[in-house]
């Protein structure tokens, strides 16, 4: 074996920080439906790390479009031991991002739930624990509805009151367990309706481009993701 030179040792080199491990798993906000451009925000954030040259983390998109917290919760362990890649290894953090597809009303705009809430409490919580016991998590919140371009795929509602009262037990769910959570509805809504209006696509339900440009932009700036890595 070739001895370490002092040449090297005097340029203080230091060993590559350690390549992590992500899983990304929810609904359509992972999958990145929306964004033909880019594939959406796990794409665009995968696409950064594949370079051989300096070689990044590695993520890995588990969307599905349309799932509920529940079938969300129903793959989750098996989804997140097989993306471990190396023997005896699993992956470094979750990222959780669901529970839209939980809060829109079936038929009509005052129809049933398709997700009851006291059934999203305890299921919502079932994920989070089921998780949390896997390895960190960090949760990405929804973004917002434009109710006027509804119903989608003819009979489903969605509307901003059913989401941000989804949305308000998610982010204190998630507090309880000092699980960080990135409350995107809250700041897309501050920085204005012209502002996130544009970022939504024609079905009033998914971002577009920009908007999934705009939330990757808001991913990269949360601390409690950087800080991961």
């Amino acid at each position: 074996m070739m001895a370490e030179s002092p040449f090297s040792r005097s340029l203080g080199q230091s060993p590559q920080p350690a390549e992590k491990r992500i899983v990304a798993i929810g609904d359509s906000l992972v999958y990145g439906f929306g964004d033909p451009e880019g594939g959406g925000w796990v794409e665009r954030l995968r696409r950064q790390w594949l370079q051989p040259e300096t070689p990044g983390h590695a993520i890995y998109n588990l969307g599905v479009r349309a799932d509920t917290t529940y079938r969300v919760a129903q793959r989750l362990v098996q989804e997140f031991q097989t993306r471990g890649e190396f023997r005896n290894r699993v992956p470094d953090l979750i990222l959780l991002s669901v529970g839209l597809n939980d809060t829109c009303r079936v038929g009509k705009p005052d129809g049933r739930p398709f997700t009851e809430f006291a059934m999203f409490q305890a299921q919502m919580s079932d994920l989070l624990e089921t998780a949390q016991a896997l390895c960190p998590v960090a949760f990405v919140g929804m973004t917002p509805v434009i109710e006027t371009q509804m119903p989608f795929a003819e009979v489903l509602y969605y509307n901003q009151v059913d989401q941000q009262r989804y949305k308000d037990f998610t982010k204190r769910a998630c507090e309880q367990r000092a699980i960080p959570y990135l409350d995107v509805l809250d700041v897309w809504h501050r920085r204005g309706e012209a502002w996130w209006r544009s970022r939504i696509s024609s079905d009033g339900l998914h971002p577009n481009v920009l908007g999934y440009r705009s939330l990757l932009a808001d991913i990269m700036d949360w601390p409690a993701f950087c800080n991961v890595l």
